[in-house]
């Protein structure tokens, strides 16, 4: 799959892209950044991970391990999340991801607010005055599951303070990157509606983890629902399930499906590495997409894998 990537004219023949922006992947160095991760340093809890068992992450990855893992896929600019590192932490986690970006990624970070938080326009404005801060990930409060009773109070998605906050974004001209399983879609598609100035990327193409009919359904209408806001992008990302082998054909399925309800102007390749080496390897999810994407003209297929995540997270020309 090396070989398949590097060489032109076998990447022509897949329609293998030529280059790429990975919209949401993380790096960490848990020698010697100074930064904290408790989830990764801590004791170690195998059952706590939507993925399951995670001892291969507890490692440091940074960009060189980016690149190793990546192989010689073009990837020519990316965008870094915030990886939970302690959050009082949050803004030296942004000091040194741009401490590393003279290693050439990231191009742009995504970094951590608490949004309903009292302070937090002051520590919206120590973000957004880093070059490469483009956004904030601050995950709602969510269930367990989908048929979990639903909960109200601080930070799930019935806070009223959700408006507010996503307007202090706006004033700062950053982007909410929205992170919450299938069964929320809904739920966020409501609160989105009340915030129609602010840039929101829905991450890992809204989790559809129950791949039945019946899980889907819920899936499809919640895509739908935030689709139908023209402010709301997706990233085609993370699609490892916690209890299977990397299916390419089923995650194909998801990933033009997804692309059907989004259209290609609003969709980003995103690889969510490391985490989502627990289920496949950088060149297989590379060809995945690529066979998902190959009912897509050119120009087409070059915004999802390059185009859309540049204008979006304002990325300079690569």
């Amino acid at each position: 799959m090396c070989s398949a990537v590097s060489d032109a004219s076998t990447r022509a023949s897949l329609r293998m892209p030529e280059a790429i922006v990975d919209a949401h992947h993380h790096l960490w160095r848990l020698s010697s950044s100074g930064v904290q991760y408790p989830w990764l340093q801590d004791a170690y809890d195998p059952n706590r991970f939507m993925l399951g068992p995670y001892e291969a992450l507890r490692k440091d990855f940074d960009v060189v391990a980016f690149r190793r893992a990546a192989e010689s896929a073009p990837v020519v600019a990316s965008v870094h999340v915030e990886a939970e590192c302690a959050r009082s932490q949050a803004l030296a986690e942004t000091e040194w991801l741009h401490s590393v970006a003279s290693e050439g990624l990231p191009s742009a970070v995504v970094a951590w607010v608490d949004l309903l938080a009292s302070d937090a326009s002051d520590r919206l404005a120590e973000q957004a005055a880093w070059p490469l801060v483009r956004g904030i990930r601050f995950k709602p409060a969510t269930t367990r599951s989908p048929d979990h009773p639903r909960v109200i109070g601080r930070g799930t998605l019935s806070d009223p303070g959700w408006s507010v906050a996503l307007e202090r974004l706006a004033v700062h001209g950053l982007s909410w990157d929205l992170r919450v399983p299938y069964w929320h879609l809904e739920d966020a598609a409501a609160v989105v509606a009340d915030s129609p100035k602010v840039t929101v990327i829905l991450e890992h193409a809204g989790l559809p983890w129950d791949r039945t009919d019946e899980g889907l359904a819920p899936w499809r209408r919640g895509m739908a629902a935030l689709a139908a806001r023209p402010n709301v992008f997706v990233k085609l990302s993370e699609f490892g399930l916690r209890n299977a082998a990397w299916d390419a054909v089923e995650n194909g399925r998801i990933i033009r499906e997804a692309l059907a309800i989004f259209g290609w102007e609003r969709c980003m390749f995103a690889s969510n590495f490391p985490v989502a080496s627990l289920r496949v390897t950088y060149p297989i999810l590379i060809q995945t997409f690529a066979d998902a994407l190959s009912h897509l003209d050119d120009a087409s297929a070059r915004a999802v894998w390059h185009d859309n995540a540049m204008r979006v997270y304002r990325i300079g020309p690569s």
